[in-house]
C-alpha cells in the first residue's frame, strides 16, 4: 500500500517459507509475503478475557504524544495524572481523538514489514469507536472501502471501533481483509478462486453464504459481535468493491485470460495497540505496490498459479527450468498489473519507486533522531530484489515491543 500523494504504501513483501499471514502494514496487504493456502486462519472462540490496560504503556505513550505533538497536546503531567487515574478507576482509559489519530500513525510508522511508511502521517483516521453493533460495523466498513478507493486515488485510512475492555470483548472482524475472494473446490476437484480464501469461504458457507462459483468472487464481511455468538455476514455492496480488469501494452490476449483484482487492500485482522489500549477491530488500509498482485496472489502455485498459463500463451520453452520461462512470464504479469491500474487510473507503486521512497523515509526518520526498524525478508521486493537499492544494506533490528503497533489477533 502505497501513499505517493493518493494512500499508504502497504507493501508487506513477501517471503519463499510459510509465514503468519497477519501484518501491521496498511501500505498493501498481506498478500504481499509467501505462504501456502489455505494460510488464513479463520477464529474459532473467545480469547481469553481482556485484562487492564498497562500504566507504564499509557504513561509512556501520553509522555510520546506530548513530546512529538507539544502544540496540541497541552500539559503532559496533567494528562498522565488524568490518564493513570483513569486507569485505577475503570481498568482503562479513553484516547482523546488527537491521540487516537497520534498513536494509529505511528503504529504504521513502526511497522517493520512494510515499505511504505513514508507516507505515515497522511494516513486518515475514523474515529468509530462508539460503534458497537455487527450491522453498524460492517456498513461502516463498506463506507471505509468506498472512501478509500476515492475514485481511483486511493488514500490510506484506518477505522477504529470499540476497544477491549476489562473482562469484555470489543467486537471482531473475521475476516483478514474486508475484500477477499473466495476459494473452493468445484467438480472433479478442479480449484476455483482464491486458494487463500478456503477458509474463510468455508466459514461464510456454514453461515449460510451461498453464491455463484466464480474466480474472482467477493467474499461476504464476516463480524463476531459477541466471543461465544456465531458471525454475521454481509454481502458487500457492488459500489464498495473498486476491482481492475487486467490487460497487457503489448499482449490483445492477455485481456481474454478474464483476470481482475481489487483496488484497497484493507487488512482487518489486526489489533491496533496504543499506550495499553487493544483496538481488535481497526480495519487500514493503503495502495497496492504491483508485485504483490503480479508476483504473489497470481503467480504463487498455491494461489491462483497463473506462470503456465501466461508463459503457454507467450509461446516459451518450458522444457527447462534454465529457460526461465517463469521468470519471463512473471516480469509481462507485473507489466500487465501495473499497465492495467494505470489505464484504470487507481493508484498502484511499482517496487522500484517504493524502494526509493523507503530509503527516503529512513533518511528522515534519521534526522529527527528516530530508529526505522525493518525486517529486510518482507521490505525487498519479490522480483528483482537485487536491483533495488532497499537490497543492499542493512536494518535496524525489529522490537516486538515497540509501541503503538498493529499486532496479530489470535481470534
Amino acid at each position: 500500500m502505497t501513499a505517493g500523494g493518493n494512500t499508504v504504501v502497504f507493501s508487506l513483501s513477501r517471503r519463499w517459507k510459510l509465514v503468519p499471514r497477519n501484518s501491521a502494514c496498511p501500505h498493501t496487504s498481506d498478500d504481499a509475503r509467501g505462504g501456502a493456502a489455505p494460510a488464513v486462519r479463520v477464529p474459532h472462540g473467545p480469547d481469553p478475557a481482556p485484562d487492564a490496560a498497562d500504566r507504564q504503556q499509557a504513561e509512556d505513550f501520553v509522555r510520546q504524544f506530548h513530546e512529538e505533538q507539544p502544540r496540541a497536546a497541552g500539559d503532559v503531567d496533567r494528562r498522565v495524572r488524568e490518564v493513570l487515574d483513569e486507569i485505577d478507576r475503570t481498568g482503562t482509559y479513553t484516547h482523546s481523538p488527537a491521540e487516537l489519530s497520534f498513536g494509529a500513525r505511528v503504529a504504521w510508522r513502526n511497522a517493520a514489514r512494510c515499505i511504505g511508511r513514508l507516507y505515515w502521517r497522511s494516513l486518515v483516521v475514523r474515529d468509530l469507536r462508539h460503534v458497537t453493533s455487527a450491522d453498524d460495523i460492517a456498513a461502516h466498513c463498506f463506507d471505509h472501502l468506498r472512501s478509500a478507493a476515492n475514485g481511483g486515488r486511493i488514500r490510506p485510512v484506518i477505522s477504529v471501533f470499540a476497544p477491549d475492555a476489562p473482562g469484555r470483548h470489543a467486537p471482531r472482524i473475521v475476516n483478514d481483509q474486508l475484500v477477499r475472494y473466495a476459494g473452493h473446490t468445484g467438480p472433479g476437484g478442479r480449484w476455483i478462486g482464491d486458494p487463500h480464501g478456503a477458509d474463510l469461504t468455508s466459514r461464510a458457507r456454514d453461515l449460510g453464504w451461498k453464491r455463484e462459483e466464480a474466480r474472482f468472487q467477493p467474499l461476504p464481511l464476516m463480524v463476531r459481535q459477541l466471543p461465544d455468538a456465531a458471525p454475521r455476514w454481509y454481502e458487500l455492496p457492488d459500489d464498495a468493491v473498486l476491482e481492475v480488469s487486467l490487460s497487457h501494452p503489448d499482449h490483445p490476449w492477455f485481456a481474454d485470460l478474464g483476470l481482475r483484482w481489487y483496488a484497497v487492500p484493507a487488512i482487518s485482522n489486526m489489533t491496533l495497540e496504543i499506550g495499553g489500549v487493544r483496538y481488535p477491530t481497526a480495519p487500514f488500509n493503503g495502495w497496492y505496490m504491483g508485485t504483490e498482485i503480479g508476483a504473489r496472489n497470481l503467480a504463487d502455485a498455491e494461489r491462483y498459479d497463473l506462470l503456465p498459463v501466461v508463459a503457454e500463451r507467450l509461446g516459451l520453452d518450458r522444457s527447462s527450468e534454465r529457460t526461465l520461462w517463469r521468470d519471463r512470464a512473471l516480469v509481462e504479469l507485473n507489466v500487465a498489473v501495473l499497465h492495467s491500474f494505470q489505464e484504470a487510473g487507481v493508484t498502484m507503486s511499482d517496487h522500484h519507486t517504493e524502494s526509493d521512497r523507503f530509503l527516503r523515509h529512513i533518511a528522515q526518520e534519521s534526522r529527527l533522531g528516530r530508529p526505522t526498524p525493518a525486517d529486510w525478508s518482507w521490505i525487498v521486493p519479490p522480483v528483482s530484489g537485487s536491483a533495488t537499492p532497499v537490497f543492499h544494506r542493512y536494518y535496524d533490528p525489529v522490537d516486538p515491543s515497540l509501541r503503538p503497533a498493529f499486532v496479530a489477533r489470535e481470534n
